[in-house]
């Protein structure tokens, strides 16, 4: 053991590179669960979105790009089924001009698997520029924001849109930001003004910036990052038929970042043994 622990001083790095890109590719390769805690942020949104009735309305704005998609992405699937299941009605907006490319083929894929019908189920009313502006302007009138929706019809017009034009008028406002503008934006403008129940999915490193927004009341549930997309799937998709499963990227992503950690500690481990005993022979 001892002898083993000196010749892993002396390794060769490449092994460590190798040992290391083989904890995160495995784990892709060969689907596992590792267990982990819901987060009560999590859990609060779960069953908020648990208590709508069928005919209530959400509105989500979808506010993320490609760099941020691995963390958001997985959120945003799994919400859609989550509201889809519930039989409500969906309006979708997005403030970010690089979302509707990502977030459009989805949208029409999950509500297709329900087959839920457009513009009486669901609408994706497409990008507005204005930031700030834009989201005063939803606070005050959606159908005045958006006049068209992405397809070209009329959004007055549309049966989903039926007794709803300001945001007051919605049941949930979730907002999926990866920044600015976004959750933050959203709250600071137009929350605490009409008093809306609102949710957000945001990326890690904003996660610490929302907390606040979530224990003054202002988040009823708050979803940070890889970690809380992971537990929101497993929330949504407890008991799913296993047939009919969707793939569940954010609990893989978990699993491999969870594996890649553990190879860390243990290298970091060694590697302190390993110093420790060889100073203790030397000084022997």
């Amino acid at each position: 053991m001892l002898d083993l622990l000196l010749r892993f001083q002396s390794m060769d790095r490449r092994w460590v590179f190798l040992g290391m890109g083989l904890a995160i590719v495995l784990p892709m390769l060969m689907p596992f669960s590792l267990p982990f805690k819901v987060d009560q942020r999590v859990q609060d949104l779960y069953d908020r979105v648990e208590a709508l009735e069928a005919g209530d309305a959400v509105y989500i704005s979808a506010d993320f790009d490609p760099g941020s998609r691995p963390e958001l992405e997985p959120f945003y699937r799994a919400h859609l089924h989550h509201l889809f299941r519930q039989d409500v009605r969906i309006v979708m907006g997005t403030l970010w001009a690089t979302a509707p490319p990502l977030v459009k083929p989805i949208f029409e894929e999950i509500a297709t698997q329900y087959g839920k019908e457009y513009g009486k189920d669901w609408v994706f009313l497409g990008y507005v520029d204005g930031r700030e502006l834009a989201i005063k302007s939803i606070g005050q009138s959606v159908r005045n924001t958006f006049p068209l929706d992405d397809r070209g019809n009329k959004t007055a017009e549309l049966e989903v849109m039926k007794g709803l034009d300001a945001a007051r008028d919605f049941d949930i406002l979730t907002s999926i930001s990866a920044g600015f503008p976004g959750t933050q934006a959203y709250v600071l403008q137009i929350q605490g003004q009409y008093n809306l129940e609102m949710a957000s999915a945001c990326t890690a490193v904003s996660a610490p910036d929302y907390i606040p927004y979530y224990q003054s009341g202002q988040l009823f549930g708050l979803s940070g990052g890889m970690p809380g997309s992971a537990q929101y799937e497993k929330l949504v998709f407890e008991g799913y038929d296993p047939d009919k499963l969707p793939r569940l990227a954010a609990t893989a992503g978990m699993n491999v970042l969870s594996i890649g950690h553990m190879y860390i500690i243990v290298l970091i481990f060694l590697g302190n043994l390993a110093f420790f005993l060889t100073r203790g022979i030397k000084e022997s």
